[in-house]
C-alpha cells in the first residue's frame, strides 16, 4: 500500500538507499529531522519504523541492531540499486564490444528513472546528501548511452534526446559534444556547428567562460571536415557489398510512386526477364532521393548486396566511364584488383556470370543514355535494375524492356510536409517552388523559424535558389559560383580554399553557410553539388577560368607531396615548385595514401577535364604523379584511363617529356598486368623520346624497367644488355648511388636464374649496401631476401635462414606486405630443403595470407609451388597435383617462364610418385625444353634431375645416369 506520510517516506528512502546495511539513528534523525529534532527523538523514530512495518507487511523487512535499523531486501529489489547494476552491466558489455547487449542494458536502466530522484521524500537532509550523487550517476549513464549508440552508428536515434539532455543540462559539454558529432555524422554539419555557437554563448552568459579544450577541437574537426568523425563503418559480411547512399533525412510522401516502383522492382512470384524500372522526372524532383528509398526499403528482398552508382550523365563534368563502374562493382563483388579485365567488354561479361544465381539490387542514378545503362545489366531476373534519368530512356524501354515511372512534383500537402509549415502563405511558397522538393529544401532552410509571408515578400518574382544565394555573404556567393568548376564527384574544404583562394578556415566557415541554405551537400567533411545547383553555380561564377587553374594545380601539388611520402625514390616528372597548397595532416605514408584513396575519383575526373580543356600539361602532371599509387593499389582501370588522357594530351602538345613519362607509365601499367609485349613496346618509346631530349638519367631509368621486363618475359640476353646500359647511364649522369640499387638488383636476379652465384652475391651485397646507407627499406628488403635465395642454392640453409629473417622483420615493420610474402615464400623453400615440410607448408600460409588482398601475382605462383611441394612431402599427392596445376596455369596467364619451370617440375614429380611415368616423363621434358631456351640453369638442373628420376621409376637406369650428369655439368660455372 502507499506510503502517505512524509516522515515514513523519507525513514523509508533512507533504508531504501542503503539496503541490506545499517543505517544508524543518528543518520536517521539527521534525514527525518535535520537541526530540529523532536525531544522524544528515538521514541518517536521507534514509532515511524513501526508504522512503516506494519505499511510493508512484513516485520522482518526492517531489523533492529544495536545502533540502528537495516532494510533487509535483496538490493536488485530497489530501483536505484538496480539501476546501477544494470549500468555497470552495460558498461562491462560495451568494454568487451558487445555494443547492441549494453545499449539494451543502458536503455533499461535509464527506463527504471521516473523523475528527480527523491522527488517526493520530504527531507532536505537526504536529498542534498544523495541527490547530486544520483543525478551524477544518471547524467553519466546517459552520456555512456550516448557513446554507445553512435558507436552503433544510431546518431539519427539520439539527436532528439541529446537535444533534451542539453535543454535541461546546458552547462554538461560533453551532451553538447554528442549532439555536435550525432548531427555531423547525420550530414547536418550547419546545425552542429549552430550547437556550438549556442553552448559559447551559453557558457560565456552563465559562467563567463568559453568551451573547454575538447568542444573547441571538436568544433575545429568538423569545420575541417576531420574523418575521425565519420559514423562507424555498419559490420556487414564482407561478401554481400552495400553501396547505397543513406536515405534523405525528413523524406516525405511520395507512398503511391513508392508502392509501384516497389512493385515493378521486387514483383511477387517467379520472372523470367531482369526487372528493369526506369525512374524520370524533371531535375530537383526528387529522383535520387526517392530510389535511395525504395532501394532501402527493399533491402531485406537482395540479401546478396545491393550496388549503387551515379553514373553524373547530367553534370557539369565528364559522365562516370562504364569501366569505372563495372571495376567498382567487380572489386564488390570480390574479384582480386588484378584478375579485373581491362577490356569493357570482358569486364560486362565477367559482372553478368558473377551475379548469376545471385540476388541483388542495381540502382544506376543520373544515367543519360541508354549506352551508360547496357553494360551495366545483369543477365539474372533475380538482380533487377532502378534506374533514375531527366530523359525516358525510350532505347531501354524498346530493346531491354524496361518499365518507365514519371515522377511528377509534390502533391501540395507533401509540400507542406517538406515545408514544415502549413496555412496560405505556405501554400503559395509551395506554389512559387513548382512543388519540387530541391526547390522547396533550399526554401525551408531559408525560412528558417522566420515568417513565410515576408519570406514571400523577399522572393518577388525570383526563385528560391536565387533568394537563397543573395542571403549569403559575398564571399560565400562568391565560392558558390567557383565550385562549379571542380570537375569530380565531390570537393573538401582544401579543395574549396584553393578554389577561392582563402585559408582553409575560411572555406569550411563558408562551406557551413552553402551546406545551411541547402546550394550544397555535405556528409562527412565531404561536399558535393546537386545537378542543378551545379549548373546554377556556373551561371554565376566570376573569374572561374583561374578558380579551375588553382584547383588543378592544387591536385598538382598534393600529389607530388603524396607521392613523395610514399615513393620518393620513383623516378617521376620534376614537382611541382612548393606553395602553399601543403597538405594539412598528411605527414606519413599511411596519411598519403588514405588521402589519395578519398580524392581518386575526383583525381581522374581532373586528369580528363585539363587533357579536354587544359591546361593540358596538368593531365600528365598528375597521371605521371599517381603511377606508384595506382600501382601498389592495383587501380588498373583508372590507371590506364588516366594514362591514355595523359598520353593524348602529351602528343597533341607535342610535350616530349611528358609523351616520354606516359609511355613508361603505360609500360608499367602493361607490365603490371603481365603484358610483357605490350610493356616492352612503351618502354622502348619512352627511351627513344628521353634520348631525343639527351635526359640520360630518365632514359637510365626506363632502361632499368625494360631490363627487369625482359628478365621476367625470359629474355636474359636483352635483359642483360639493358640493365647494365642503365648502370652505365646512371653513373655517366652522374645522380644519386640510391638510383642504381634497382638495377643491381635486376642484374643480381639475372645472375640467380643463371647460376653465377658469386656474381649475383656480390651485385646484391652492393645493392644492400646502398640501400642502407640512404635508408631505402624496400631495397634492404629485396636484396636481403634475394641474398638468402643466393645462400639457399649455395647449400648455406642457416645463412640463408638468417637473410630471410631479418628481411621477414623489416617488411613487417614497414608493412609491406608482398615483401613479407616474398621472404616467407623462400623461407618455406629453405625448410623444404631442410625436409621440414610440415613447417614450409605453415610458412607457405602465411604468406598466402600476406597475399590475400590481391597480391604480386609472381608471389603467388611461387608460393603455390613452395605449397604443392610441402604437401607433396607430406604424403598429400592429390592436393600437390592441384595445387601444381594452380600455379602452372597461373604462371601461364601471367607469362613468367621460371615459375611455369618450377610448376612443371613439380608436376612431373607428383605424376612419377603417383606411377603415371609417361605423362611425368612429358612434363618434365617440357620443363628441361623450357629451361634451356630461357637460359635457367639451375632451373634446369632440377628439371633434368627429375626427369632422372622419372627414367628410374620406368626401369631406364641408363637414360637416368646420363640426364644426371647433364644436370652435374650445370653445376660448373657458365662458360667453362
Amino acid at each position: 500500500m502507499p506510503v502517505r506520510a512524509g516522515k515514513h517516506r523519507a525513514l523509508l528512502a533512507a533504508l531504501s538507499l542503503r539496503a541490506g546495511r545499517v543505517v544508524s539513528i543518528g543518520e536517521l534523525v539527521a534525514f527525518l529531522w535535520g537541526d530540529s529534532p523532536p525531544a522524544r527523538t528515538r521514541g518517536t523514530l521507534q514509532t515511524y519504523v513501526m508504522r512503516l512495518r506494519q505499511l510493508l507487511g512484513d516485520p522482518s523487512l526492517i531489523r533492529t541492531t544495536s545502533d540502528g535499523y537495516r532494510l533487509v531486501v535483496p538490493p536488485e529489489q530497489v530501483d536505484v540499486h538496480r539501476f546501477t547494476a544494470t549500468a555497470g552491466r552495460a558498461r562491462q558489455a560495451a568494454r568487451s564490444g558487445r555494443l547492441a547487449e549494453a545499449a539494451d542494458l543502458y536503455a533499461e536502466a535509464l527506463g527504471l528513472w521516473r523523475g528527480p530522484a527523491l522527488a517526493d521524500v520530504p527531507s532536505d537532509s537526504l536529498r542534498d546528501h544523495e541527490v547530486p550523487r544520483l543525478a551524477e550517476r544518471l547524467l553519466v549513464a546517459h552520456e555512456e548511452h550516448v557513446d554507445v549508440e553512435l558507436a552503433l552508428g544510431n546518431h539519427e536515434r539520439v539527436i532528439p534526446v541529446l537535444r533534451a539532455l542539453t535543454a535541461d543540462y546546458p552547462l554538461r559539454e560533453r551532451f553538447w559534444a554528442q549532439l555536435m558529432v550525432a548531427l555531423y555524422r547525420g550530414s547536418r554539419q550547419a546545425e552542429a556547428l549552430e550547437a556550438f555557437r549556442l553552448v559559447d554563448r551559453v557558457l560565456d552568459e552563465q559562467l563567463g567562460v568559453e568551451p573547454g579544450a575538447a568542444l573547441r577541437e571538436l568544433h575545429q574537426a568538423i569545420l575541417v571536415g576531420d574523418p575521425s568523425l565519420a559514423a562507424p563503418v555498419e559490420q556487414v559480411d564482407p561478401d554481400v557489398p552495400d553501396q547505397l547512399p543513406p536515405e534523405v533525412p525528413g523524406f516525405v510522401g511520395r507512398a503511391e510512386a513508392v508502392d509501384r516502383i516497389s512493385r515493378l522492382v521486387a514483383p511477387d512470384g517467379a520472372r523470367t526477364a531482369v526487372p528493369i524500372v526506369v525512374l524520370t522526372g524533371v531535375p530537383g524532383v526528387g529522383k535520387t532521393a526517392l530510389a535511395a528509398h525504395v532501394a532501402h526499403r527493399l533491402r531485406d528482398r537482395f540479401p546478396d548486396g545491393r550496388l549503387y552508382a551515379d553514373l553524373r550523365g547530367y553534370a557539369p563534368g565528364p559522365p562516370t566511364p562504364v569501366v569505372e563502374v563495372l571495376t567498382r562493382f567487380l572489386r564488390a563483388l570480390g574479384v582480386p584488383p588484378e584478375q579485373i579485365p581491362v577490356d569493357p567488354d570482358e569486364q560486362s561479361t565477367l559482372f553478368r556470370s558473377l551475379l548469376a544465381g545471385r540476388r541483388m539490387l542495381l540502382v544506376l542514378d543520373n544515367a543519360a543514355a541508354p549506352d551508360q545503362v547496357r553494360p551495366l545489366l545483369p543477365g539474372a531476373a533475380s538482380c533487377p535494375v532502378l534506374v533514375t534519368s531527366r530523359d525516358d530512356l525510350r532505347g531501354l524501354i524498346a530493346v531491354d524492356g524496361a518499365r518507365r515511372v514519371d515522377l511528377d512534383v509534390l502533391s501540395p500537402a507533401e509540400s507542406l510536409a517538406l515545408l514544415g509549415r502549413s496555412g496560405q502563405a505556405a501554400e503559395e511558397l509551395a506554389r512559387r517552388c513548382g512543388h519540387l522538393p530541391l526547390a522547396l529544401d533550399v526554401a525551408s532552410a531559408s525560412l528558417g523559424g522566420g515568417s513565410v509571408a515576408r519570406y514571400l515578400e523577399r522572393l518577388g518574382d525570383r526563385d528560391p535558389l536565387h533568394l537563397a544565394l543573395d542571403a549569403l555573404t559575398p564571399a560565400a556567393r562568391r565560392l558558390f559560383g567557383l565550385l562549379s568548376v571542380v570537375p569530380g564527384p565531390d570537393f573538401t574544404p582544401e579543395a574549396a580554399a584553393r578554389v577561392a583562394d582563402v585559408p582553409v578556415a575560411a572555406a569550411a566557415l563558408l562551406l557551413d553557410q552553402l551546406a545551411g541554405a541547402r546550394l550544397v551537400r555535405g556528409v562527412a567533411g565531404r561536399y558535393s553539388f546537386h545537378d542543378s545547383l551545379a549548373r546554377f553555380a556556373a551561371s554565376v561564377a566570376e573569374d572561374a577560368e583561374a578558380a579551375r587553374t588553382r584547383l588543378l594545380e592544387f591536385y598538382v601539388r598534393a600529389v607530388d607531396h603524396c607521392a613523395e611520402l610514399l615513393y620518393p625514390d620513383l623516378m617521376r616528372l620534376p614537382s611541382a615548385p612548393a606553395g602553399q597548397a601543403r597538405l594539412a595532416g598528411v605527414e606519413t605514408a599511411a596519411q598519403a595514401r588514405a588521402w589519395l584513396d578519398a580524392e581518386r575519383a575526383n583525381l581522374a575526373a581532373a586528369i580528363r577535364a585539363a587533357a579536354e580543356h587544359g591546361p593540358a600539361a596538368v593531365s600528365w602532371r598528375l597521371a605521371d604523379g599517381l603511377r606508384g599509387y595506382l600501382w601498389s593499389g592495383k587501380h588498373v582501370t583508372e590507371w590506364l584511363l588516366t594514362a591514355q588522357y595523359g598520353m593524348d594530351a602529351a602528343h597533341e602538345q607535342r610535350d616530349v617529356a611528358g609523351e616520354a613519362a606516359m609511355h613508361q607509365n603505360l609500360g608499367t601499367l602493361h607490365w603490371r598486368l603481365g603484358d610483357f609485349a605490350e610493356s616492352i613496346e612503351h618502354y622502348t618509346r619512352a627511351v627513344e623520346l628521353h634520348r631525343v631530349s639527351g635526359d640520360l638519367e630518365s632514359e637510365a631509368g626506363v632502361r632499368g624497367n625494360l631490363g627487369v621486363v625482359r628478365l621476367e618475359a625470359g629474355d636474359l640476353a636483352s635483359a642483360r644488355n639493358d640493365l647494365e646500359t642503365c648502370l652505365a647511364l646512371r653513373r655517366e649522369a652522374g645522380g644519386p648511388r640510391s638510383g642504381e640499387t634497382a638495377v643491381l638488383t635486376g642484374l643480381g636476379v639475372l645472375a640467380v636464374e643463371t647460376g653465377e652465384l658469386a656474381e649475383a652475391a656480390d651485385l646484391l651485397g652492393e645493392a644492400l649496401a646502398i640501400s642502407v646507407e640512404h635508408g631505402l627499406r624496400a631495397g634492404e628488403i629485396t636484396a636481403l631476401t634475394l641474398l638468402g635465395v643466393v645462400a639457399q642454392q649455395a647449400g648455406e640453409p642457416q645463412r640463408a635462414l638468417a637473410h630471410l629473417a631479418d628481411a621477414l622483420r623489416l617488411a613487417t615493420e614497414a608493412g609491406f606486405r608482398e615483401a613479407a610474402a616474398r621472404a616467407l615464400e623462400a623461407t618455406a623453400s629453405v625448410r623444404l630443403d631442410l625436409g621440414e615440410h610440415a613447417e614450409a607448408l605453415d610458412l607457405a600460409d602465411r604468406a598466402l595470407a600476406e597475399l590475400r588482398e590481391g597480391g604480386d601475382q609472381r608471389i603467388t605462383t611461387n608460393v603455390l609451388v613452395v605449397m604443392a611441394s610441402a604437401n607433396r612431402g607430406l604424403g598429400s599427392l592429390a592436393v600437390a597435383d592441384e595445387q601444381f596445376q594452380q600455379a602452372l596455369t597461373k604462371a601461364g596467364r601471367i607469362g613468367y617462364p621460371p615459375g611455369e619451370a618450377r610448376a612443371l617440375v613439380g608436376l612431373a614429380g607428383v605424376r612419377r610418385l603417383l606411377g603415371e611415368h609417361a605423362e611425368a616423363r612429358a612434363l618434365a621434358e617440357q620443363a628441361v625444353a623450357l629451361t634451356v631456351r630461357l637460359g635457367l640453369r639451375p632451373a634446369e638442373r632440377a628439371a633434368r634431375v627429375e626427369l632422372a628420376a622419372v627414367h628410374r621409376a620406368a626401369g631406364d637406369d641408363l637414360a637416368a645416369a646420363a640426364e644426371l650428369d647433364r644436370a652435374d655439368r650445370l653445376l660448373e660455372p657458365p662458360g667453362s
